[in-house]
């Protein structure tokens, strides 16, 4: 997007405007490692990238990541592969010595809890990141993620809103669990005020169809956390967040954001308030340098295959099929092309 805006780029001023406006943290544990103070090189593909959303929390309590993306770009970096891991998916996750957790089986969402624990009674989401990215880099062999990134939920609001809304197909049709029509909170049942009961809320739902809308901030953002009442639940919400993913990058890339300086500068803005950041030494300038070429048309989406598990009648979380560690290999060699041309039942339906 700041490339995109051409004009807007031409002093050192302003680049360090947009790349001081996303708060940078260290994510990975480098700094421990003092692999902060190494010097960087270009960034080169292929690369992988992980991406966490969370609702906001404050500080006292533990995070929980809601959505976690990976992208891989490939050597030339012309294309982006997403993939969603599930958020209840039941992995092992390793022991993590900065709070004192001995490691074990647990839904994957919990990892950045577990490792987000800094005493006192305090939560740090940075930390817990560090937690989760080793979790997720044992379940698919990555060992190395080149960048990564908190995204507070209520930011993407603010990002659609500076852009005046963004345009989706909607594939199914959707009630929400959380919102009344007009946007505003569905009320709690009484008994219900302690959050112990699966479906807390009451009185009228906003409705999502089928067909392709233009969506305000608070309806795209309040249709991509839906899963109760869909077919495959929370899968169907990881596609969701993909098409919302994409669909925010072309509108973003749109003539509409990228020649309208005002615009562009509120969705920049906005987009620094929605992320936590960390580019392994890199600021998201760079970012945007190297993955100057993308667009949304260069985006695939990946779906990984897997059921829910149960002990008993009791649900204990998600399992990936088999076949999901082969496609974890091609992406680690770099191969994701090839392997979804043999198994075209992982491209993501649009």
């Amino acid at each position: 997007m700041v490339l995109s805006g051409g004009a807007l780029i031409t002093s050192q001023a302003l680049v360090a405007r947009y790349a001081g406006a996303v708060e940078t943290k260290d994510l990975f544990g480098n700094a421990a490692k003092g692999s902060a103070k190494q010097p960087v090189s270009d960034i080169k593909g292929p690369l992988n990238i992980l991406l966490v959303g969370i609702d906001p929390r404050d500080a006292t309590t533990a995070p929980l990541s809601d959505s976690i993306i990976v992208v891989h770009i490939p050597r030339g970096l012309k294309q982006a592969y997403l993939f969603s891991i599930p958020r209840d998916l039941r992995v092992e996750i390793p022991p993590f010595p900065k709070t004192g957790f001995q490691g074990g089986t647990s839904k994957i969402n919990a990892a950045m809890s577990y490792g987000s624990s800094v005493g006192n009674g305090k939560h740090d989401v940075a930390q817990g990141f560090d937690l989760l990215a080793k979790t997720v880099g044992q379940l698919t062999g990555i060992k190395h993620f080149d960048a990564g990134a908190i995204i507070n939920f209520n930011g993407f609001k603010d990002i659609v809103d500076a852009m005046d809304g963004v345009t989706m197909t909607i594939d199914q049709n959707v009630k929400s669990e959380h919102l009344q029509p007009n946007g505003k909170p569905r009320p709690r049942r009484p008994e219900c005020a302690d959050n112990r009961c699966d479906h807390p809320y009451i009185g009228p739902q906003a409705e999502y169809k089928k067909g392709t809308y233009h969506l305000e901030g608070w309806q795209a953002l309040d249709y991509v956390r839906q899963r109760y009442g869909l077919p495959r639940s929370d899968y169907d919400r990881q596609r969701h967040q993909q098409q919302f993913i994409k669909a925010m990058a072309e509108q973003a890339l749109s003539k509409d954001v990228v020649t309208n300086p005002i615009k562009l500068d509120h969705v920049l803005r906005a987009a620094g308030d929605a992320l936590i950041f960390d580019g392994n030494g890199h600021n998201v300038v760079d970012w945007g340098l190297a993955l100057r070429g993308l667009r949304s048309d260069d985006m695939t989406l990946v779906k990984l295959p897997g059921n829910s598990l149960f002990n008993g009648r009791s649900y204990i979380g998600e399992g990936l099929d088999p076949s999901a560690q082969d496609f974890f290999t091609s992406v680690n060699d770099d191969s994701i092309a090839s392997f979804l041309v043999d198994n075209p039942s992982f491209l993501q339906k649009l």
